[in-house]
């Protein structure tokens, strides 16, 4: 199988440059959907999950909190549109991919990269096979062709599953990594602006 395309210096420029500008342009925007998810339901505003990272090094992944707080105790780690669990807000946030701003903190740091395979929950790893360890190579990405392909297609079909994480295992894990493994493969600027111009059409609402 060909070699996955590693991460470049210039990459992490460019994520150190976009985040630093978004983080100091949106911060009034930020402040006032932290402030909208504290008012709505219990909890904190940022939610903080573990994520595999590259190297398999596990970090804390930022999102603003669309769920009621310890909802990840008591449900699937893998949800669907319908999940009970999502506040109204975070309903919301989820539909405009809002929730995934403060990621510009993993960015910043440079836990994740702009674009690449989205990081992965701890307990899904043991599911990866050794082709789809490759993607640990690299930096995992804010936005990603996995990602994308299961905002658009696979997040709905889990709120008609009884349990949402075997389901996602069996049906929708492997061709979301095939996905990425082939995107890192090929990985150029052109392919890396159709995803961007993707995601912001799965922000907008738009279908493709």
């Amino acid at each position: 199988m060909p070699p996955v395309i590693a991460d470049s210096p210039l990459r992490r420029c460019v994520d150190v440059v976009l985040a630093t500008a978004m983080l100091i342009l949106f911060s009034p925007f930020l402040l006032l959907i932290g402030l909208a998810v504290r008012l709505s339901s219990r909890g904190p505003a940022i939610y903080r999950q573990r994520r595999v990272g590259r190297m398999g090094t596990v970090f804390l992944i930022w999102k603003f909190r669309t769920m009621v707080a310890d909802a990840d105790r008591a449900g699937p780690s893998v949800s669907g549109k319908a999940d009970p669990r999502i506040t109204p807000v975070g309903r919301l946030l989820r539909g405009t991919r809002l929730d995934e701003l403060p990621q510009l903190v993993n960015l910043l740091r440079g836990d994740i990269t702009l674009i690449g395979p989205r990081p992965e929950v701890e307990r899904f790893m043991p599911y990866y096979t050794v082709a789809e360890q490759r993607l640990l190579s690299v930096r995992p990405g804010l936005l990603g062709p996995g990602a994308l392909l299961f905002a658009q297609r696979q997040c709905a079909e889990l709120d008609t599953v009884s349990d949402p994480d075997a389901y996602y295992v069996t049906n929708q894990l492997h061709p979301k990594l095939a996905l990425d493994l082939g995107y890192l493969i090929d990985r150029r600027l052109v392919s890396d602006l159709r995803l961007v111009l993707r995601a912001v059409g799965v922000a907008a609402g738009v279908r493709r």
